[in-house]
C-alpha cells in the first residue's frame, strides 16, 4: 500500500507522496561520528515514494542484508513547485513538518563507498522511509526552535534541533531546486543529529517533534 501523506489532524494532502529528497551530513556532530568531513555543500540523495511507509506501524527492516541503522530527520512536505528557487520561495512552498527515520543499510553502505558507487541500494530499498504524520506550517511558528528526539527502549538515542543544522532548511531547498525541480507532495529530508546506530530488533521506539508529534512504534524481528 503506498504512503499517503497526511496532517496530524487526519486530513490528507491532496496530492500524492513523490519522491522523497535527502541531505547527508547536515549535522556536523553527525558527520564526525562517522569520521566523514563536514560538507561545504549540501550532500543529495533521492529515495523513490516507494520508500515510504507509516511511521505509525510496525517498521520491518532487512536483517538479512547486514546492519540496519536508525536517523531520525525532520521531513518537510512540499505543498508548491519549485524550481531554482530563492531561499524566500523556497520557504513559502513547505506546507507541513514530521518526522522521518531514514534507515540505512549502513554495511552494505561502507562496500558502496569504498568503490565509489553511489549509495541507492542502501539508502532507498523499499520501507526505508518511515514517515509520520505532518504539522500544517501555521503549527510551527519558528522552524529554528523546532526540536525532535528518539527514545529506544527507554533511552534517548537523538536529539535535534532545526538550529544545528549546517545548512538551513531554505538554504537546503533552493539547492535542491536548483538540481531537480520539487512537486506538491514531495517530502525534503534535512539530516539527522549524532547518535545514530544499529536498529535492534524487537526495540520499541519512541518520537517526538515540539508542536505535537509524537510516535511509538517497534521494530519486528
Amino acid at each position: 500500500m503506498r504512503f499517503v501523506p497526511r496532517f496530524t489532524d487526519g486530513q490528507e494532502f491532496p496530492h500524492a507522496l513523490g519522491k522523497i529528497v535527502c541531505v547527508g551530513r547536515n549535522y556536523a556532530d553527525h558527520a564526525k561520528e562517522l569520521n566523514n568531513p563536514v560538507p561545504n555543500e549540501p550532500l543529495l540523495f533521492i529515495k523513490p515514494s516507494t520508500a515510504a511507509v507509516s511511521l505509525e506501524e510496525p517498521i520491518h527492516a532487512p536483517f538479512s542484508r547486514g546492519e540496519v541503522h536508525f536517523e531520525t530527520e525532520l521531513a518537510l512536505l512540499i505543498g508548491e513547485p519549485l524550481t531554482c528557487a530563492t531561499a524566500a520561495e523556497a520557504e513559502q512552498a513547505v506546507v507541513g513538518i514530521g518526522l522521518a527515520l531514514d534507515l540505512t543499510l549502513r554495511d552494505v553502505q561502507s562496500r558502496l563507498k569504498e568503490k565509489g558507487h553511489p549509495w541507492e541500494i542502501a539508502k532507498a530499498f523499499d520501507g526505508s522511509c518511515p514517515l509520520s504524520s505532518f504539522l500544517a506550517l501555521k503549527q510551527v511558528p519558528n522552524w529554528n526552535a523546532l526540536t525532535f528526539s528518539l527514545d529506544i527502549d527507554g533511552e534517548r538515542r537523538q536529539s535535534g534541533e532545526g538550529a544545528d543544522m549546517i545548512f538551513s532548511v531554505a538554504t537546503l531547498l533552493s539547492e535542491m531546486s536548483r538540481h531537480f525541480t520539487l512537486l506538491p507532495g514531495d517530502v525534503v529530508l534535512t539530516g539527522t543529529p549524532a547518535g545514530v546506530g544499529e536498529l535492534p530488533k524487537g526495540a520499541e521506539l519512541h518520537f517526538t517533534l515540539t508542536g505535537g508529534v509524537e510516535v511509538t512504534t517497534h521494530v519486528v524481528e
